[in-house]
């Protein structure tokens, strides 16, 4: 008898003969288990080879762009879009004033945004004095004060019985405010000599300390404007009732009411001009053409004639320029707008802050009264395609990517104390998506850059003397993350697919030969 071939001896699946083989209910009961256990695993394999699965990886950051975009929508809650100012500073230069691509909204009280103020820009150089007043203001002062001095208590008689009433409110200190000085009470004497009933006899042969333009130009106002002024050191609960931040202030009151400030060339005739446009139109409003022509002096003599003593007491302020002080303190919330500022930045990839303060060529702004309460609205770094792709496809980002990115919309921050304001501190994290050809313009970076924020703010004090501002730093990270998806391999699938059928088979078998044993065992 011949040998059998080495091939016929390598069977690993020898067969046994059937009737050998015994069927038991507890081998069918297995062998269902075992098939409901193979498809379900059948199944998730093969879901998780047709998914796509996230893949985190970190890098240091190559990104060799010369800056970043900054997108920002934020109100601030209590300063006029006319002083609100963003300034950027970084470790390559500070640029002061940013206009482009930044528009601003006035907001109400309610936080209701009213008109579009139109887009930023660079605020103008204004006349700060009039150049052809060129005596001091001691000097002016020899043959008397026209401008009135105004505290808490005779400031509130002027607008009762002044219909027009124009006030300078300033601080001692403020430069632009003693610059003013001279030229305030020359505007003061011109008006109070204007409005004389015998104007050209009074007048006639005497020696004018101003200009004739300026003098001809005053006696076009028809009616008598009160030259008044505050000084906000001395009486600074009615600088804080009427809501000046900025000093000097030049507001206009008409029947007791304020009914504009003054925002144009410190001369006289630009200043009467205005006064002058101004009784034009509110003589419009009113439908009258009543004239009085009685001078600030002689009204305050008609008071005297009252038989009320509060009355007699502020025509004696009026004539002798006395200051008092009276401590009052309302808060009017329409003195107190806000401005909702929103667009972008762009700025140096390097280390830096933007920063939101109120800044004015023409005035100075006092830190008291500074309040840089605000709401972020929205801010974000980079271009926004990546966060809209984001968006629309959030099962092919991280969860939470979005939010990542837009870390401190809807935050707000309120100041309660003086001399305080928010600092925010930014970890700006360069992130790579994948973004499909229709969203990344050829592949572009900016286009497929997003970039996750890790936000920390804190309340900071400052210097009294210091106006304060509300200052968003950032710091972009030197190390990248980018997310890519992955595909499981075929040959990995057809593996746990084998591995499934095998291991499966394996476990019951073995579960089968362990139960028959523990049986067989209790039958003898």
């Amino acid at each position: 008898m011949s040998p059998r071939p080495w091939s016929a001896n390598l069977d690993m699946y020898r067969r046994v003969p059937t009737d050998l083989l015994e069927g038991t209910k507890r081998g069918s009961i297995l062998s269902v288990m075992a098939i409901v256990t193979m498809t379900v695993l059948f199944l998730l394999e093969t879901k998780a080879f047709f998914g796509v699965r996230l893949a985190a990886e970190m890098t240091l950051d190559s990104n060799d762009d010369a800056q970043i975009r900054i997108n920002f929508n934020i109100t601030m809650m209590d300063m006029k879009c006319e002083y609100a100012t963003i300034d950027i500073k970084s470790d390559l230069g500070t640029h002061q004033n940013i206009t482009q691509h930044v528009n601003k909204w006035q907001i109400d009280a309610e936080g209701v945004r009213q008109r579009y103020m139109s887009r930023n820009r660079h605020q103008t150089d204004i006349a700060m004095s009039d150049p052809t007043v060129t005596q001091t203001i001691d000097q002016l002062h020899e043959d008397g004060v026209d401008a009135v001095d105004l505290d808490e208590r005779t400031i509130n008689y002027a607008k009762k019985t002044q219909e027009y009433l124009f006030v300078d409110f300033f601080a001692s200190w403020c430069s632009h405010c003693r610059d003013l000085a001279p030229t305030w009470e020359v505007l003061a004497e011109v008006m109070d000599i204007a409005a004389e009933e015998s104007l050209d006899k009074m007048t006639e042969g005497e020696a004018h300390k101003y200009s004739d333009e300026d003098y001809n130009e005053a006696k076009k106002v028809t009616l008598p404007v009160m030259v008044g002024k505050v000084d906000c050191v001395n009486h600074a609960t009615v600088c804080q009732q009427e809501g000046i931040m900025a000093y000097p202030t030049l507001r206009m009151f008409v029947d007791g009411q304020k009914y504009a400030d003054y925002n144009g060339h410190r001369t006289v005739i630009e200043m009467v001009h205005w006064l002058s446009a101004i009784e034009t139109k509110h003589k419009s409003e009113k439908g009258t053409e009543n004239k009085i022509d009685s001078t600030v002096h002689d009204i305050a003599h008609e008071f005297t004639l009252d038989e009320k003593p509060e009355e007699k007491e502020w025509a004696e302020k009026i004539k002798k320029h006395r200051l008092m002080f009276s401590a009052t303190n309302n808060w009017n919330d329409d003195d107190h707008p806000g401005c909702q500022l929103s667009g972008f930045l762009n700025v140096d990839r390097s280390p830096g802050n933007f920063h939101i303060i109120a800044r004015s060529k023409s005035k100075v702004f006092d830190p008291r009264v500074t309040n840089v309460s605000h709401e972020v609205h929205h801010l974000s770094f980079g271009m926004p395609r990546p966060a809209d792709f984001a968006k629309k496809n959030a099962g092919e980002v991280p969860p939470h990517f979005v939010e990542s990115t837009q870390a401190m919309n809807g935050n707000v921050y309120v100041t309660k104390n003086l001399h305080e304001a928010h600092h925010h501190y930014l970890k700006v994290i360069t992130t790579n998506v994948d973004v499909p050809q229709a969203y990344s313009r050829n592949n572009n970076k900016q286009f497929t850059t997003a970039y996750q924020i890790l936000p920390s703010s804190q309340l900071s004090l400052f210097p009294e003397d210091t106006v304060p501002e509300a200052k968003f730093a950032y710091d972009l990270s030197p190390i990248a993350i980018s997310y890519k998806k992955t595909y499981m391999n075929w040959y990995d699938y057809v593996t746990k697919l084998m591995a499934i059928v095998g291991g499966t088979f394996t476990i019951v078998g073995l579960l089968e030969s362990g139960i028959h044993a523990a049986t067989s065992k209790k039958n003898r």
